[in-house]
């Protein structure tokens, strides 16, 4: 299998057949950003005769002697095959309806027990799609989608450089639900800034109401001197919340909420992993966030981020 610099994905996406269709990404001006840094490129499609080659690979792995007596050895079950594939990238939702169509058959070609496709997807990416556009996808599989909208801020969205409002947001996934995609959210704890968290949480709790996710993800933003904001902040124009505002700011957000949805904070942005459905989970999510609050404080949250080196 063919894969440039660091492969990022979602923690449930940890059973899928990962397959590399871009590398890079095509906005790379968010000023918190670092994940693509290690490319030479801004952005890259693959070629499809190399994505071929990757799925000719791939329908080997559960049938290969080999690795079926390896796994005897070590006793572990045999795999009844893929039921997902996630195709790598930042975005590549952006690829024209066309390819990702071709890209589906030839997963369905050589990984017939795949089901369904997912990907990371930048809002902007669903703006270029037409509706029809959106239904053949759905028909073609691809369902489950990450989009990191970050927050519903505006403020924030500006300064960072994201590319879209809040209210983008909300249109461009109402297509997604009209269409029958489904999709995951990501939420950037801290994007707003030191004193603004809460407004922040409120603000994406706003946009989320409106939607239908199956899942909220929450990331806590960490800052590294080779991203752009580090630099604002070196020049006075940006403050990062403290480590105990962030997890005041997860509160905000899991009491903001009132639709039917999956919370996790379960990256390893995250000194402590939270997970739980809404609204059945609310109190006890709260409930251990205000313990770490209260026991164990921002000294030692601090430590935990200082020596984060790397996401």
């Amino acid at each position: 299998m063919k894969f440039t610099g660091t492969i990022w994905r979602p923690p449930y996406e940890a059973s899928s057949l990962l397959l590399e269709v871009t590398a890079g990404c095509t906005h790379h001006k968010c000023k918190f950003c670092t994940l693509y840094n290690d490319l030479p490129f801004k952005f890259r499609m693959s070629p499809m005769e190399d994505i071929e080659c990757d799925l000719q690979e791939a329908q080997l792995w559960r049938t290969d002697p080999i690795a079926k007596l390896t796994a005897r050895l070590q006793g572990i079950p045999e795999q009844k095959g893929f039921q997902r594939a996630f195709l790598t990238g930042a975005n590549p939702f952006v690829l024209k309806a066309k390819r990702l169509l071709a890209i589906a058959e030839l997963v369905r070609k050589y990984v017939p027990t795949v089901q369904t496709i997912g990907c990371f997807a930048r809002v902007t990416d669903i703006t270029l799609k037409s509706d029809s556009d959106l239904t053949a996808l759905a028909q073609g599989g691809y369902d489950s989608l990450t989009i990191g909208i970050e927050t519903g801020d505006d403020e924030a969205l500006r300064f960072m450089n994201k590319g879209y409002a809040a209210a983008d947001i909300v249109e461009q996934c109402t297509r997604l639900d009209r269409a029958g995609i489904r999709y995951n959210f990501f939420y950037l704890v801290s994007i707003s800034g030191a004193g603004r968290g809460e407004i922040g949480a409120k603000a994406t709790a706003a946009v989320c109401n409106q939607l239908h996710p199956q899942l909220i993800g929450a990331n806590m933003l960490t800052i590294y001197p080779d991203s752009e904001l580090y630099q604002e902040i070196q020049q006075g124009n940006w403050q990062e919340e403290s480590e105990v505002e962030k997890y005041r700011e997860i509160r905000t957000l899991i009491e903001s909420l009132d639709i039917p949805t999956q919370f996790a904070a379960l990256g390893v942005t995250n000194a402590f992993q939270l997970h739980g459905f809404l609204p059945e989970d609310r109190g006890a999510l709260i409930t251990a966030i205000k313990k770490i609050i209260d026991t164990v404080g921002e000294e030692k949250l601090r430590d935990y981020r200082r020596n984060l080196r790397h996401l």
